[in-house]
């Protein structure tokens, strides 16, 4: 490394840096329920995950408020190419399969109440969930070894097509009617789930195929990259199966579902109602800032990456996540994801908050909105 850029990284101004280290709290929930249990003898700490997320992370929203720091443009490169920033979302991995593992154990003891048993498996359905997040991060970025770790942590929840239809299909369609991923004005989270889950499936075996196919390569063959997320879920749950026995078979497909659910929510959140118009040549104008909901709350902005910085990301998708930024154009959100999440499992309660804001959005005009066809 250069004498300049060692200097320029030292001089980049990141008041979070050593925040980001905090992001292994949600994975390291798995590692922790046994240990508080025997230590507590409260059997409530088999459900950590759920306490963390929906009751602890949403009360420290609120107490703490909002960020209020973004990077300045010249400590950009050095904030970009600072390596710690990579090792942070790297350090989600071991978490998360460690603790799979320990939760592999103890679902197969008959000791373990069922109970209890579910609680492990929401706790580790929501670490899956946010490993999905961690996937996100990581699988944005041009180096090989991201992009595989991407895949792997994709394989928790065997979401690993995940990978193929988030960056080449919700990046190109997003905020229009042809993305699964983008929610319709109107639309409950309980509809939006099973069509994004079922049109994300489809575009991601229409976008690899037809990569395969310009490529000259079968379907197939090593290079596809459906196959390689789908093939290392394989062999995971496999393993999982062969060491602890099919008795964790009903947890493991629990855990799974319970993370796909939490990221479909998310996706559901982010774009809910927003339009990119259409220009005289019929093509949508660029993603901009206006097309994803933001929300700039300093504690989830930490346990998530900067995820709810989704303006920025999507207007900008090369950032890497210490250097998004917020913006003043994006609509916001009254709360943390966490606390949306919770609003959007109630429709009636999700349309009274966020339908004015929508169309607050667009200066009243229902015309502007995603709305069903």
């Amino acid at each position: 490394m250069t004498e300049t850029a060692i200097l320029g990284r030292a001089k980049a101004r990141d008041p979070k840096r050593y925040l980001w280290l905090l992001s292994t709290i949600a994975p390291g929930c798995a590692l922790l329920p046994a240990q508080l249990v025997d230590l507590t003898g409260l059997a409530l700490f088999w459900w950590i995950g759920p306490i963390l997320v929906f009751v602890v992370i949403p009360v420290l929203d609120v107490t703490v408020g909002c960020d209020g720091s973004s990077p300045r443009d010249e400590d950009y490169e050095a904030l970009s190419n600072d390596r710690y920033y990579r090792w942070c979302t790297f350090l989600f991995l071991p978490f998360q399969f460690i603790g799979l593992v320990i939760a592999g154990y103890m679902w197969s003891q008959s000791e373990l109440q069922l109970v209890d048993k579910l609680g492990l498996t929401v706790t580790l359905g929501l670490v899956s969930g946010i490993g999905i997040n961690a996937a996100h991060e990581l699988g944005h970025r041009a180096e090989h070894l991201e992009r595989r770790l991407a895949q792997l942590a994709l394989a928790q929840s065997g979401y690993g097509h995940f990978f193929v239809e988030h960056n080449r299909g919700h990046h190109v369609r997003v905020a229009t009617p042809e993305d699964p991923a983008s929610a319709r004005f109107g639309e409950s989270l309980w509809a939006f789930i099973p069509r994004s889950v079922g049109g994300g499936f489809r575009s991601a075996l229409a976008l690899e195929r037809e990569r395969l196919s310009r490529n000259g390569k079968r379907w197939f063959c090593r290079d596809n990259r459906l196959l390689q997320g789908w093939s290392m879920s394989v062999t995971l749950f496999g393993s999982m199966l062969l060491v602890f026995g099919l008795a964790i078979l009903p947890y493991l497909v629990l855990q799974a579902v319970i993370g796909i659910v939490l990221l479909e929510t998310v996706n559901y959140l982010e774009h809910y109602g927003l339009l990119r118009a259409r220009r005289a040549d019929g093509r949508y104008e660029r993603c901009s800032p206006r097309h994803s909901w933001n929300s700039d709350r300093l504690v989830t902005n930490v346990f998530l990456l900067h995820l709810q910085r989704h303006s920025d990301h999507h207007a900008n998708p090369g950032r890497r996540y210490q250097t998004l930024r917020s913006s003043e154009e994006a609509p916001q959100l009254p709360f943390g994801y966490a606390t949306m999440v919770l609003l959007a499992a109630v429709p009636p309660l999700w349309r009274a908050v966020m339908d004015p804001r929508v169309l607050a959005h667009y200066g009243g005009d229902l015309t502007l909105v995603n709305k069903k066809p």
